[in-house]
């Protein structure tokens, strides 16, 4: 997170982090909002991609998306509270596929699902 700066703009709370897997949460602000006065669809799905990137590095290896789908199920509106939960759903060598869902915790509606799939590097992080 400390070198994620798209994160860090998205205002993301890093709940929990555990091998394959991942929580995140965040609140939709004013500038988030489109024109008709919801949160712009690139936001949920960047959540989405913050929670993938999360999730697919946890086992230390670089993990990089290479297919990324969402359906948006629920709009969303200023000082909205979300949370990202991510599950690896198969984890290989070299590919991983996880699913995202993004749930508004006030109403515990689904507002959108994410599916990812990663490709996984052989290079390790350095953790320092």
């Amino acid at each position: 997170m400390a070198k994620d700066y798209f994160s860090q703009w998205l205002g993301i709370e890093v709940l929990e982090i555990r091998e394959g897997a991942c929580k995140l949460k965040m609140t939709v602000r004013a500038e988030m909002l489109n024109g008709f006065g919801i949160a712009h669809g690139g936001i949920t799905y960047s959540f989405a991609d913050s929670a993938l990137a999360f999730a697919s590095n946890s086992h230390g290896r670089k993990a990089v998306s290479i297919e990324t789908s969402i359906s948006h199920t629920e709009s969303l509106h200023e000082n909205d509270v979300i949370i990202a939960e991510a599950i690896e759903e198969k984890c290989s060598n070299k590919i991983s596929i996880y699913t995202i869902k993004i749930t508004r915790p006030a109403d515990k509606s689904v507002v959108a699902l994410f599916k990812g799939t990663v490709y996984r590097t052989s290079q390790n992080w350095l953790i320092s």
